[in-house]
């Protein structure tokens, strides 16, 4: 089974190289075989944490148990971070047998692995807000993904714009954000107030949440991107995961604070 190629299995092998314990040759061969790994129903690309920083994350919908499971445990011997989205708590009772150290996240329905034996920087400055309770499950999953990704998040919930003044209370908390995510469904309007508050990248997540003419969160979508609130960042409808994983981005890019 090949092993995942990330930056710290590119720094093991170069330091056998300088250490005579590995020839060039030896090492060339194993860098070439690392880019893609054919399971058959899909293609598990070992060199994603080489590129993005970040492993390939398992989206759940629309695949078989067996199919996420075995995905999962080509992931498991890398020894990286694992991320699965939208999978239900009966998918998580079979992984926790291969992954003891899986946990099941209810409302993002995300399953996590923290890399065992590595420290991890955890950065901070995320906010997840979200306008409404309804809201939660897709904050949560941005939430949760940040989070797997190296940061910290801290979350403001049910402080939408029928009651504003629960936002502004929140107001020294929003200041001291470096980014911050904001989850809302009905009209999608909380995103562009945030944004009209703050000097940070805000990222806007339309939710599906409703009554019929918010059209399962088109309403909130188109919303967000007509906001009057410049530089506001949209994503699609329920993506917390692309949220929580843009955030991450950006916050990988600023300084890292320095220590006393």
């Amino acid at each position: 089974m090949r092993a995942a190629m990330d930056p710290l299995e590119i720094k093991r092998i170069l330091n056998a190289v300088h250490a005579r314990k590995m020839s060039v040759p030896q090492a060339i061969e194993k860098l070439r075989s690392f880019p893609v790994e054919n399971l058959g129903y899909a293609r598990y690309d070992t060199h994603r944490a080489l590129r993005r920083g970040f492993t390939e994350v398992i989206f759940g919908k629309g695949k078989s148990d067996e199919q996420v499971l075995g995905i999962l445990k080509r992931i498991l011997p890398s020894r990286q971070p694992v991320l699965v989205t939208q999978v239900d708590e009966s998918l998580y009772m079979q992984a926790v047998e291969h992954a003891p150290m899986a946990r099941y996240h209810s409302m993002a329905r995300a399953i996590t692995v923290e890399a065992p034996g590595r420290r991890t920087a955890h950065r901070k400055g995320l906010l997840v807000i979200t306008a409404g309770t309804s809201d939660i499950p897709v904050a949560e999953e941005a939430a949760v993904t940040a989070e797997i990704m190296g940061n910290e998040a801290e979350r403001i919930f049910d402080v939408g714009v029928a009651g504003i003044h629960r936002l502004l209370g929140e107001s020294s908390r929003l200041r001291q954000a470096k980014v911050i995510i904001v989850a809302a469904g009905m009209e999608g309007a909380l995103p562009s107030v945030v944004g009209g508050l703050v000097p940070v990248p805000v990222i806007a997540v339309p939710t599906s949440i409703g009554y019929g003419a918010s059209f399962s969160g088109l309403a909130a979508l188109l919303g967000m991107l007509n906001s009057c609130a410049s530089g506001l960042t949209v994503v699609n409808i329920d993506n917390g995961f692309g949220a929580g994983y843009a955030a991450s981005q950006i916050l990988s890019l600023l300084p890292s604070p320095r220590r006393r």
